[in-house]
């Protein structure tokens, strides 16, 4: 995982502590902060499915350019070798 992502991570988990905490400390009834705190679980995990979902679309990108490059240096490769077969029969 990268820098930004690690720093995303922990600002969502932070965030969402901070969340929790400030609902279970504020002085409403129990079944509203439990509501709150649902809601805000849900959202948590809609962010870090967000999240996720980016990071496999990012290491797909990378997946396609690796075999991108990998392919044309096989084909460069096997070019060179026609080359030399070549010129040596």
């Amino acid at each position: 995982m990268n820098e930004n992502g690690k720093i995303v991570t922990a600002l969502l988990a932070g965030l969402a502590a901070g969340a929790v905490l400030g609902l279970l400390f504020a002085p409403e009834k129990g079944s509203e902060t439990r509501d709150k705190i649902q809601d805000s679980l849900a959202d948590l995990g809609e962010a870090i499915k967000e999240r996720a979902e980016e990071q496999l679309d990012q290491l797909q990108d990378l997946k396609e350019k690796l075999v991108s490059v990998v392919k044309s240096k096989v084909s460069k490769a096997e070019s060179i070798i026609d080359d030399e077969i070549e010129e040596h029969a």
